[in-house]
């Protein structure tokens, strides 16, 4: 991956995504060589002259401004995904340190472990920006069980059983927007760390392997991932969909934990609880927490 060509590209898609009515512009002519807006247009959007913002597009953000970098969001209609995204590639390009503290290395402390086997009523995990699977408590490991390749495999990449494991789309049941969330986090992530090689060797790997995967990555979409509904189509429960909530870390950053749940009264509630017994029945046991794989 490069920097300047993952800025020029973010860029590009997203001002391709703009019409000039969107962007309150008149449209002259019937003949438009460009999906969306063309460069000189975003510039008199964002106040800056031509040949600075046709610079920027080349991926020369370092240098630029808080107020440039602002202004460009505005114009490209940026959400917050985007916007974090295009601070985090800005500062990639002038190499200065992320936003993020130091990542720590070694075991989870005690405490979180826990606060995570704690909670017996919900499936939960803590997991990296990689979107490894670092620990869970008893009814995270039984949700995500389909994922892990046997019972005493410690940690699991979400993205990797995903898109090159024999049931990985099995498990996924809405598998487009599955896809498209998981390599938006990628990228979101990529933009934040691009110095992880373990990250970097993870979407080669990725990006080599998985068609579904290359072309979902050459979109630079990212996004924000902290509430939502998800569905699994697990062998024991069958379909079920549960709301998540994903919370940092503060303690340890670049960790979430994600916790599952579903409204009492409802067929999923029932799944859930349904998924308990299985649990209990297969003697699943929550995931330790690795040592070193933060």
């Amino acid at each position: 991956m490069s920097t300047e060509s993952d800025i020029r590209e973010f860029l590009a898609s997203r001002r391709a995504k703009i019409t000039p009515q969107q962007a309150g512009l008149p449209a002259y002519g019937g003949n438009r060589r460009v999906p969306g807006l063309r460069r000189e247009e975003v510039a008199l959007l964002a106040g800056v002259s031509i040949d600075y913002y046709v610079r920027l597009e080349r991926g020369r953000l370092a240098g630029a401004s808080e107020e440039v970098l602002d202004a460009v969001a505005n114009a490209l209609q940026l959400d917050d995904a985007e916007r974090a995204h295009l601070y985090d590639l800005a500062r990639a390009a002038a190499k200065r340190p992320a936003r993020r503290a130091k990542r720590t290395r070694g075991p989870l402390p005690d405490s979180v472990l826990r606060i995570l086997r704690s909670m017996t009523d919900s499936p939960a995990f803590i997991r990296n920006g990689r979107l490894d699977i670092l620990a869970t408590n008893t009814l995270g490991r039984a949700l995500y069980a389909p994922l892990f390749p046997d019972r005493t495999s410690r940690t699991v990449n979400i993205a990797r059983a995903k898109f090159l494991t024999p049931g990985g789309r099995d498990f996924f049941p809405d598998w487009e927007v599955s896809v498209n969330t998981t390599v938006a986090l990628l990228r979101t992530e990529a933009g934040r760390s691009p110095h992880d090689t373990e990250l970097t060797g993870l979407i080669g790997e990725l990006v080599t392997r998985s068609e579904e995967f290359r072309t979902a990555w050459a979109k630079h979409n990212v996004r924000l991932h902290h509430t939502g509904r998800k569905s699994f189509r697990h062998p024991a429960v069958g379909v079920i969909t549960l709301d998540f909530d994903a919370m940092e870390l503060p303690a340890q950053p670049g960790l979430t934990l994600t916790a599952y749940s579903a409204a009492p009264g409802t067929p999923d509630h029932d799944a859930l609880q349904l998924l308990a017994a299985w649990a209990a029945t297969e003697e699943v046991r929550p995931t330790p927490d690795p040592a070193a794989s933060q």
